[in-house]
């Protein structure tokens, strides 16, 4: 079987869930190529990847938002058509898809079947919890985004038949897990200023913040800012009293994963996040709006407790993998 992978490079998720998936259609055999669009990640696949293209990516803010404007002037109507064109999913087997723009669009056009096996088809999911405040205008663009003809979702529960625990990476699996004297903050969304400002204000208490807007390390006072590097980020949060970061997907599991107290904040303006945000809330995990001063007794709150939300994580990659190429091969598929 010849098949694609089109993985989405908006954030580091994707591609870190992507380093253990493909290992998966390797073992079964795929004769496997590799896409990614996107121009927000900060880690590398160590495998060959044959489309890299710009695609549609969401500009990260610096004010705990989506830059529409950066991500509104960066889309290139244009040059998106014409990668939309140039990708020959007709060539493949099978086209695998992790919220990426391109190949959805391209095989939605040339009536091609394209398999979601991603965070937001599970969100999407009507068995998946959501916010209170309901957002139409979210719900529309999460769904016209990448639009799939088949779904395979991943999410913090097994809200469905179809939607699967997440897949915790090898690196998270095997990392050495102790309770350190600092707590690990990514907050990609929020500028560095913003955050020193706001964790300034906790006394006594040691930040390692990963960040999107700064390549060199520095320390202010007990607030350490260190690049973005996969080995440094997992070592931090292995060894973290606790984890402040987005309601994304991969970061919050793998926290929960690893049995760390966890506090989120959802993105502004991002409809998915906002339906993590209410999963996490569901399940335990303290949730906050965003930097402002009217919740710091939170965050002081939850620094002073030790709950942690029991999770069960099996390693079911393989598992999912098989099942997905079944379907596809299955006649009615």
């Amino acid at each position: 079987m010849r098949a694609l992978y089109a993985i989405q490079g908006t954030g580091n998720g994707h591609l870190s869930r992507a380093r253990d998936v493909i290992p998966a259609l390797l073992k079964q055999g795929v004769a496997l190529d590799i896409l990614v669009s996107g121009i927000q990640a900060d880690i590398q696949l160590p495998y060959p990847v044959k489309y890299q293209l710009k695609g549609l990516s969401f500009i990260f803010g610096k004010k705990g938002g989506v830059d529409m404007w950066r991500t509104y002037y960066r889309s290139n109507s244009l040059r998106l058509q014409k990668e939309i064109k140039s990708i020959p999913v007709q060539d493949y087997d099978l086209v695998i898809n992790d919220f990426e723009p391109v190949t959805a669009w391209a095989c939605k056009l040339k009536h091609k079947p394209c398999y979601s096996f991603s965070h937001q088809a599970a969100v999407l999911s009507k068995f998946a919890p959501k916010p209170k405040k309901n957002d139409l205008m979210g719900q529309w663009i999460l769904k016209k985004y990448a639009p799939t003809s088949h779904q395979f979702g991943l999410h913090f529960k097994n809200y469905d038949s179809t939607i699967y625990t997440p897949i915790i990476r090898n690196d998270i699996r095997n990392a050495n897990v102790s309770k350190g004297n600092h707590y690990t903050v990514y907050l990609p969304s929020y500028s560095d200023e913003k955050l020193l400002k706001f964790l300034g204000q906790i006394k006594g208490v040691r930040w390692e913040v990963f960040s999107k807007h700064n390549v060199k390390e520095h320390i202010n006072e007990h607030i350490q800012i260190k690049p973005i590097t996969n080995e440094a980020f997992v070592h931090s949060m292995a060894t973290s009293k606790g984890i402040l970061c987005g309601a994304g997907f991969e970061t919050p599991a793998e926290s929960l994963f690893m049995q760390k107290k966890l506090l989120v904040i959802p993105m502004k303006g991002q409809y998915e996040q906002q339906c993590n945000a209410a999963a996490l809330d569901q399940m335990g995990v303290p949730v906050i709006k965003s930097l402002k001063n009217k919740h710091l007794d939170t965050l002081k709150e939850w620094l002073n407790t030790d709950t942690i939300v029991p999770v069960d994580y099996p390693d079911i990659t393989d598992n999912i993998i098989s099942h997905l190429l079944e379907t596809s091969l299955a006649p009615s598929a």
